[in-house]
């Protein structure tokens, strides 16, 4: 009986930490240029999703699941994290009729 070996054409570690370190750039970049609450939350996410994706294909590369239970916890700090800032979002709608980061600066006063 012969055993018959299979060449499985696996996606290099490096495109994974070059995809990762793109979307991570434009989550900042989102964060930074942006004055929209919504955009600059979004891009928050993106870069939590992008530091996920580079845990879990260091986890797949090593072979230790401890990446990808890091982040199943991600997921679910980030999951509390848009419930609470949707609702500081709604909240600040209905003060100030605006999501414009700008406009926040009335309120310090």
């Amino acid at each position: 009986m012969e055993i018959i070996t299979q060449n499985i054409q696996t996606v290099p570690l490096n495109y994974y930490i070059i995809l990762s370190s793109v979307l991570f750039v434009i989550g900042v970049m989102g964060v930074m240029l942006r004055r929209n609450a919504i955009v600059i939350f979004m891009s928050i996410e993106l870069m939590l999703n992008a530091v996920n994706l580079l845990l879990a294909a260091f986890s797949a590369f090593r072979g230790d699941p401890a990446g990808q239970i890091f982040v199943f916890f991600i997921m679910a700090v980030a999951a509390a994290e848009v419930a609470v800032g949707l609702a500081i979002i709604v909240m600040i709608y209905r003060n100030t009729r605006s999501i414009d980061i700008n406009i926040l600066n009335r309120l310090k006063g």
